[in-house]
């Protein structure tokens, strides 16, 4: 703790973590979590919430105060990317830090202000994203992230990108990676329970190839585990559930919705491996995740993953089908692959703590405060 470091009053937004948490959800509930445990006296933390039916709760966040108006996320959104109106002093009075938990600014009159970029996906393929991120990222966030006093990112493939192709000078880019869940690993492998998926069903992840995949692991091994596809759906999820439903798949393969993150350790549990194919992941929690639990893992060599997992894991190319259902029977038919897999998994699952990022974050804040 800082105890001789003059006030700073920080803002976070903590919309993201309001309803079920999926990856970027899960980082700011972590982060701000981490950052209430390290505050110095002099500094505070508020937690600013805007929805039209989901309330935040005192206390979610111990030790860090809450900030919630009924107003809905759309029509806040809107007024602030487009109007860059009302400044976030009229919901919060005088703050000194005034942190986006997006790639785009809250407007404020004189705090600071720093936004979190998790990947470029929406500038590659804004196809992929949702009707709002089309229509407000692509289009602000290189401006913004400009005129940002820090760009916060979870990666150093992602820092890089954003450099490079935002243009953000790299001194200007802090990286605070998401840190390893505390869970304690599970004692021994499960050599043929199930394969496990965990993210949303949307098109980055890549699930086309992932249930190619499978059925190919179905004709070369008949034995082969069920597939189970833990993650919430989209507007793009529909060709999905059609598949899975469907020869070759109907009844291998399971849809179990969005899982809790105090639910998920019990997935890892039973799983012989996480497969995650995806074309892009600013960092890929779910590989942490895995490692972290000791369950072997297969990630795609794009993004973040291969800096996340380094030789803890089988890579693949995300649309190399045959590649990997080959990558999923070795960790059925192989032990010793499964086992050294495991076992750098865990050591390297050590490293990513969630009050190192913290202690990042807050010592950046105090320097453009």
């Amino acid at each position: 703790m800082c105890y001789h470091c003059p006030a700073l009053r920080i803002l976070l937004d903590y919309r993201p973590a309001l309803r079920q948490r999926t990856g970027v959800g899960e980082y700011v509930h972590e982060i701000a979590s981490a950052l209430a445990r390290q505050l110095s006296p002099s500094e505070s933390l508020t937690l600013f919430s805007s929805s039209w039916k989901d309330r935040l709760q005192n206390g979610t966040v111990p030790g860090a105060s809450v900030i919630d108006r009924k107003i809905p996320v759309r029509v806040l959104n809107y007024a602030w990317h487009q109007f860059g109106w009302p400044p976030v002093e009229r919901f919060a009075g005088s703050v000194d830090i005034a942190h986006s938990s997006h790639p785009l600014l809250m407007p404020a009159r004189a705090a600071r202000q720093v936004i979190t970029i998790y990947d470029l996906d929406f500038l590659e393929h804004p196809e992929r994203t949702r009707a709002e991120i089309r229509r407000d990222y692509a289009r602000l966030a290189p401006a913004h992230a400009r005129r940002a006093d820090a760009v916060v990112t979870i990666s150093g493939f992602t820092a890089g990108e954003i450099e490079r192709r935002l243009g953000v000078p790299r001194d200007r880019i802090a990286i605070c990676s998401p840190g390893a869940p505390s869970w304690t690993p599970r004692t021994a492998p499960v050599p043929r329970g199930p394969i496990l998926f965990v993210g949303t069903l949307e098109p980055r992840k890549n699930l086309d190839a992932l249930l190619g995949a499978y059925a190919k692991l179905q004709q070369m091994d008949s034995s082969a585990p069920p597939l189970w596809l833990a993650g919430g759906l989209t507007d793009a999820s529909a060709p999905w559930l059609r598949a899975i439903g469907e020869p070759p798949l109907a009844g291998h393969v399971t849809h179990l919705g969005y899982v809790e993150s105090d639910a998920r350790f019990g997935l890892y549990a039973q799983a012989s491996m996480l497969v995650l194919p995806s074309h892009l992941e600013g960092f890929g929690m779910t590989a942490l995740e895995a490692m972290t639990a000791g369950v072997p893992a297969i990630v795609s060599r794009r993004g973040a993953l291969p800096e996340v997992v380094g030789d803890a894991a089988q890579l693949i190319e995300p649309d190399d089908i045959d590649g990997l259902a080959l990558a999923m029977k070795r960790y059925l038919d192989d032990p010793a692959s499964v086992a050294a897999a495991t076992a750098r998994g865990l050591a390297r699952a050590r490293a990513y703590s969630w009050d190192k990022s913290a202690a990042t974050l807050l010592e950046r804040y105090r320097q453009i405060a």
